[in-house]
């Protein structure tokens, strides 16, 4: 075992999938309850003005995505496959708020920032990769 390249060891491995699943999962399915919550026609007309196509439903797919997809990760049931239409959906999110809202990268007190989109697509995408571990319902039905 090398201290500076697996100071754990590689037996510590097959959990790094673990806190990515929970920290996303607390995100995502916190981000499609609060659509749904605080009503989620609302988020059918911010999107109808961003010129998204059939703003009502896309709003309603995406919040389901998000609640529904955000459990399953918590749960690490079927993660590979909710990970990637939550990693799409994360793309457009950014191309939205990157060119159609004109949000900086980063935040600030008066504007919200593409950063986290970002961050919550690749992590969705690397986890597409990775699976959901050993700690996880996948692993049960294995």
């Amino acid at each position: 075992m090398d201290l500076l390249t697996e100071p754990f060891g590689t037996s510590t491995l097959e959990w790094g999938a673990l806190p990515l699943r929970i920290a996303l999962g607390i995100v995502f399915a916190h981000s499609g309850w609060g659509k749904w919550s605080r009503g989620i026609s609302g988020t059918g007309r911010w999107m109808e003005s961003l010129g998204v196509p059939f703003p009502q439903l896309n709003a309603r797919m995406v919040a389901t995505l998000e609640l529904a997809g955000g459990l399953l990760l918590i749960g690490g049931l079927f993660t590979h496959w909710v990970a990637i239409p939550l990693a799409a959906n994360m793309v457009v999110a950014t191309w939205a708020e990157k060119f159609k809202v004109g949000a900086p990268f980063q935040g600030s007190e008066s504007a919200q920032g593409y950063e986290l989109t970002i961050v919550l697509g690749l992590a969705s995408a690397a986890l597409v990769l990775l699976g959901a571990g050993t700690f996880s319902l996948d692993e049960l039905l294995r």
